[in-house]
């Protein structure tokens, strides 16, 4: 039995706008505790992807801000460089094996280096879920 395929772009999220190449680092906190999401892509002013931040990132940032009664951080200057991402038109099932090899909770997904939303691994469960009615086999 052939499993059907499914797009990454049938589950992605497109409403989380991404965090702007120097935002400051309060701001940054604000919009992930709010939207109860563990990381956002940072884009430049074309809306290239340049950067991923994450709850941990800023966690870690924040702890040395009161430690050391340092200047607020910028976003650019606590957010990865090597980011992750996925294309709209990957198969979900191809995402669900990455996941399992790789830490990321969620994605961005990137079309010519143009951010077109995130994927999570709620997400990727959900679709599963909806479309695993087959027997389906992870790498």
């Amino acid at each position: 039995m052939t499993r059907p395929s499914v797009r990454v772009a049938d589950y992605m999220t497109k409403n989380h706008k991404p965090i702007a190449c120097g935002t400051d680092l309060g701001v940054v906190v604000e919009r992930l505790t709010k939207e109860h999401i563990t990381g956002l892509p940072v884009v430049d002013d074309q809306h290239q992807v340049v950067g991923w931040v994450s709850e941990q990132d800023c966690i870690r940032a924040v702890v040395n801000e009161s430690y050391y009664c340092d200047q607020k951080a910028r976003v650019n200057e606590v957010m990865r460089t090597e980011v992750l991402f996925v294309s709209p038109e990957d198969d979900i099932v191809d995402i669900a094996s990455l996941m399992l090899e790789q830490k990321p909770k969620v994605y961005p997904v990137v079309r010519d280096g143009e951010l077109q939303g995130l994927i999570t691994r709620a997400d990727i469960l959900r679709a599963l879920n909806e479309n695993g009615k087959g027997c389906w086999h992870l790498s």
